[in-house]
């Protein structure tokens, strides 16, 4: 029977994972929003407009899912981990007030006039009510990933009678690991909004959408997300160097090695075996992690021999090559999109089905990514300061399994209903042309876009 440390943890695994799927999207659609609201300003052309009056509706959809499923994070910090407030609630408390303060306030405060004021308000003042929920979005994750970066590599703080206390806010803040941490969410963010955007646009022109706004908004994801996707791989590599610096026993469970060694291989596949201390079936390029560490091929790399606790090998090791290779399909397809794009005009069907199975593509690679940062730190809640079996609640294992079922039955739901609407939705706007007229086709291209008779901001998308 699992005892309620391991209860509370897929507890918690399970309400995160659920909860990160909505801001990974919100934290940049909110700027593609205010980028497709600009354009409109800029080129008074209303199918900006028609493509920022669809993709409104499904922002708000994930915002909403996002705010109801972050306040059930909040909850479990006292009734499954009393341990942690009482500990470094000093450091984790204010950093979350100041994302209430100076994040959430803003956004609920230009939510409303983004949403609701279109038709109410000048033009430039919902455009700027649009930025404002943007930045607010961002400064959102700016605090969240602050503390998350905190726990990951602690400083500015000193220890009084086991209760942790902030000297240095500055050092709290931008502890050795944020920069990089909050950057690569940043960017990933930005990959996943990018293939959730193409992904539903390449839906509606399967299902026969002639207008023009979801080819517009098609060209717009697969061309920022050509943009992001190498230098998300640029600073990935920089933030493993950052990891390899100040958290060295999880990049040896990443990369498999068992014995500090120089000339250590990057293993492309294998299977780990952590009772045998080895890998099997290994496939490796020859000293290639030492290349990638310390950019010498004689380099040397701490292997897990070295470090008295670290955390488990199998759920890093798969879980960090399932993002790599993941970011790399996304490389190639949002590559493909563009070349076609500047080849042909407009991709191939077979290909907008490609793009249509990528939707939630960046899903994927934001929970492998943050399973190994939260699971890299294991046995730790907070490095060196606090174990995650030692802030875990006394409850009995039964009270935290009958929650645990619950949160994933209501999941399951909300899940569902979330994937259906989208679908309602979409299919809704490609419809709308069977009650207006349609928009002139331009043989093939997704470059050249017509100005409607109707006014300024459209219809439908």
């Amino acid at each position: 029977m699992l005892d309620t440390l391991i209860l509370s943890r897929i507890q918690f695994a399970a309400n995160i994972s659920f909860h990160i799927l909505f801001p990974s999207i919100t934290i940049a659609l909110c700027w593609i929003l205010f980028f497709f609201k600009l354009r409109h300003e800029q080129t008074n052309d209303p199918v900006w407009m028609r493509a920022y009056r669809f993709w409104v509706k499904v922002f708000a959809l994930n915002f909403a899912l996002g705010v109801v499923t972050g306040i059930t994070m909040s909850f479990q910090f006292g009734t499954n981990w009393p341990g942690y407030m009482e500990t470094v609630g000093n450091i984790a408390g204010p950093l979350l007030g100041y994302e209430v303060l100076t994040a959430f306030f803003l956004e609920a405060t230009f939510l409303g006039i983004m949403l609701f004021g279109i038709n109410r308000v000048p033009s430039k003042v919902h455009t700027f009510s649009a930025l404002v929920v943007a930045i607010g979005t961002t400064l959102s994750a700016f605090w969240i990933l602050a503390l998350n970066s905190w726990m990951q590599t602690p400083a500015g703080y000193e220890v009084r009678d086991g209760v942790v206390h902030a000297t240095n806010w500055l050092e709290v803040i931008f502890n050795p690991s944020f920069p990089y941490r909050f950057t690569h969410m940043m960017l990933a963010s930005g990959l996943t909004a990018s293939f959730f955007v193409a992904g539903i646009s390449a839906y509606r022109i399967l299902k026969g959408d002639r207008k023009q706004a979801p080819r517009l908004t098609l060209k717009t994801g697969l061309v920022l997300a050509a943009i992001l996707a190498p230098i998300q791989a640029f600073v990935g590599d920089l933030h493993g160097l950052n990891s390899f610096e100040h958290q060295p026993q999880k990049i040896a469970a990443v990369e498999a090695v068992w014995k500090t060694e120089r000339g250590a291989p990057l293993l492309l596949f294998a299977v780990p075996d952590e009772k045998e201390r080895t890998n099997h079936f290994a496939l490796s390029i020859p000293r290639g992690a030492s290349l990638m560490l310390t950019h010498s091929l004689d380099g040397e790399v701490r292997g897990l021999d070295a470090f008295e606790e670290h955390p488990p090998v199998k759920p890093l090791f798969y879980g960090f090559r399932l993002m790599v290779g993941m970011g790399l399909l996304m490389l190639l397809v949002a590559w493909t999109g563009v070349y076609f794009l500047r080849r042909r005009g407009e991709p191939p069907r077979w290909f907008l089905k490609v793009v249509v199975g990528m939707t939630f593509s960046g899903w994927v690679a934001v929970l492998a990514g943050w399973y190994v940062t939260e699971i890299g730190r294991q046995p730790w809640l907070v490095t060196g300061v606090l174990k995650t079996a030692d802030a875990v609640t006394p409850v009995p294992p039964g009270h935290v399994g009958l929650s645990l079922t619950m949160y994933l039955l209501v999941y399951v739901v909300l899940m569902t209903a979330y994937i259906q609407t989208l679908k309602v939705m979409a299919m809704k706007s490609v419809k709308v042309e069977e009650f207006e007229t349609a928009e002139p086709e331009r043989a093939g291209s997704l470059t050249h876009l017509p100005q409607s008779s109707k006014g300024t901001h459209g219809g439908e998308a």
